[in-house]
């Protein structure tokens, strides 16, 4: 075998030999991914103990989070709760034995609408006053009686005794119907108008009752009595008419002597009375001057 055959031949045996490549990350490649690989974990780690954190300061367990449980019945709310956006809810109720507190630094609104979103009731609670807008007001007792009603066309007072308190007692700019009048025990009761007349008017009959006191009517000009169909009856024991004016009688017929002291009341045509000096007939005729 010549040496150019024995040199192919090796040449061949060579290139039959498999070939092997280095495969992998060396040198600064690799300590990069490792510290990328570390800071990974780290915040893997922070941000675990970062949820522990909050889920234990919020106190958040199976049954809801911090003061809020999610029960059967709904939501369950311990201690005081702020909302900063509007509330929906069907019922809202306190714990047995407990009260129910709406605070708010403005003022409290209970809207009902419509299907049409259309305001049919309002209550409105704020620093100006207690507003209520609708079409009817109740008010009822724990036994269910109506105790005071308003509507557009009439308000209704249903309790036993209206009690006003005031120093200038009630005001009514119209008319005012009742069937009793009366004062609380031991205080006097006064029909006053300052500046107008004050009329009294019934269908059967006007009763003015005073068991333990007396009776006024005083007025600036005129008090008058009307009865159209019936009669006026002054029944008493003694009726004083003061300061009554006198009658004057002519100089022929009055009598010579002393002067009388006894009188009789003398009605004139137009209603006024007046005193005449009694004697032994009627004095009216002849001391009518005051009817003049």
């Amino acid at each position: 075998m010549t040496q150019e055959q024995c040199t192919h031949r090796n040449n061949v045996q060579s290139s039959d030999k498999p070939q092997v490549y280095k495969v992998g990350i060396y040198g600064w490649r690799k300590r990069c991914l490792y510290f990328f690989v570390l800071l990974l974990m780290i915040l893997i780690l922070i941000n675990l103990a970062l949820t522990i954190w909050i889920l234990k300061v919020m106190n958040f367990t199976i049954d809801g989070m911090g003061t809020l449980r999610i029960t059967e019945k709904g939501l369950k709310l311990e201690g005081d709760s702020e909302f900063l956006k509007p509330l929906y809810a069907k019922e809202i109720q306190s714990k047995p034995g407990k009260p129910l507190l709406l605070q708010s630094s403005r003022n409290v609104s209970v809207n009902i609408v419509n299907s049409n979103n259309q305001l049919l009731t309002q209550l409105v609670t704020g620093s100006g006053g207690f507003k209520a807008r609708g079409k009817m007001f109740e008010v009822k007792s724990t036994s269910g009686k109506l105790l005071f009603s308003a509507d557009e066309q009439e308000v209704v007072v249903g309790a036993e005794r209206l009690r006003v308190t005031g120093a200038e007692g009630a005001v009514f700019s119209k008319s005012v119907e009742t069937p009793h009048v009366r004062a609380e025990p031991f205080k006097e009761l006064r029909l006053e108008s300052p500046t107008r007349s004050l009329m009294m008017e019934a269908p059967k009959g006007i009763q003015i009752l005073a068991e333990a006191g007396d009776i006024q009517a005083i007025c600036r000009n005129e008090l008058r009595l009307e009865s159209k169909d019936g009669e006026i009856s002054l029944d008493a024991r003694r009726i004083r008419l003061m300061r009554l004016p006198e009658g004057k009688a002519s100089a022929s017929s009055s009598s010579s002597g002393t002067r009388q002291t006894v009188y009789e009341v003398c009605v004139c045509p137009n209603g006024r009375l007046f005193l005449s000096q009694a004697g032994t007939g009627s004095t009216c005729q002849i001391s009518n001057s005051v009817c003049v």
